[in-house]
């Protein structure tokens, strides 16, 4: 690239190391996470080989297609913990061979990443989120914390970013908001949609000046009014129907049935959910637990606010914060 090109020879291979490690930490995580799900599917295999049970009858047995069964198998997709257990029943697996595929159907389900481990040799994993976001057709983000990424405002973000812990080195941090920016343009997208719900917690919660605050709130009244965005805000006075626990993303697969948990098409990729940690971030991609999150995004949904009402309240908010600065 002609930027490579113009830069002192010792600081181009410097960053060709950078952009290595980069890579590698990538590849670390990815193929940790390949791993799991590969070790699962050629243990399925074995178990169906070993009590001489034929795709097509083993498929039978356990209520699916004999289409699941051979994407099991190659491990392009993941069966819940039921048709695991179901599968070794069918296949009179012995018990040890049922807890050892009980073990990795929950390595599978819930994946640990830790912070110091996916930002080893990394300036910042907005690249792999956005490669996450971009194989989905709905997102739905609940942040009862602070203002989500993908609705920050520039100085925004990049306060956030100076606050991370572990922190990121100064030199990176240009590089993580540019990434984050960069993803914000898929918001665009009318092929897309995306959810928000944001406590009023979060909406106080203040990096900066009150001034910080108000330019992010004309942000998110601005984008509340795109077609394919949906913003819901939940006041402190709102009626509490269930807890807010905890900020979590549900990444949908394209046409995925909202609401029951269940995969209507088999076809499709498997829709996850990501929870940040302080410690590390969490993958769960287990059917029955992206079930129970999709049941507390409805119930947190109903408690929100939208549209006119909403940009309304940023308003009220926005001049609670002047006040509080008088």
């Amino acid at each position: 690239m002609a930027g490579e090109e113009t830069r002192p020879a010792g600081k181009r291979q410097a960053g060709k190391r950078q952009a290595g490690k980069r890579q590698a930490g990538k590849r670390q995580v990815s193929n940790r996470q390949v791993s799991n799900r590969q070790s699962l599917a050629a243990e399925l295999r074995r178990v169906r080989d070993l009590a001489g049970i034929s795709g097509r009858d083993l498929a039978h047995r356990i209520g699916i297609s004999q289409s699941k069964v051979s994407r099991i198998e190659s491990g392009a997709s993941v069966p819940s913990a039921p048709e695991v257990a179901a599968w070794a029943e069918a296949a009179g697996a012995p018990a040890e061979t049922r807890q050892l595929l009980a073990t990795l159907t929950e390595a599978v389900f819930t994946e640990v990443h830790t912070w110091r481990t996916v930002l080893d040799g990394r300036t910042h994993l907005q690249d792999d989120i956005g490669e996450l976001e971009s194989r989905t057709g709905k997102i739905l983000t609940f942040q009862p914390s602070l203002i989500p990424g993908l609705l920050q405002t520039a100085e925004y973000a990049r306060r956030v970013f100076t606050l991370f812990d572990p922190p990121y080195p100064e030199r990176d941090i240009p590089d993580a908001l540019a990434g984050r920016l960069d993803r914000q343009l898929a918001l665009f997208d009318e092929n897309r949609e995306f959810g928000f719900l944001i406590t009023e917690a979060a909406l106080r919660w203040r990096p900066g000046p009150p001034e910080l605050l108000l330019a992010q709130f004309d942000r998110i009244a601005s984008l509340s009014t795109l077609s394919n965005v949906s913003i819901g805000l939940i006041p402190h006075a709102a009626r509490a129907i269930t807890s807010t626990a905890h900020s979590f993303v549900i990444f949908e697969s394209r046409g995925k049935a909202h609401g029951d948990g269940h995969d209507k098409d088999h076809e499709l990729p498997d829709s996850v959910v990501t929870v940040e940690t302080i410690h590390a971030n969490l993958t769960i991609n287990d059917p029955e637990s992206v079930a129970l999150y999709r049941r507390r995004w409805s119930l947190l949904a109903q408690m929100a606010i939208y549209g006119g009402e909403a940009r309304a309240f940023l308003t009220t908010v926005g001049s609670g914060v002047l006040a509080a600065e008088l």
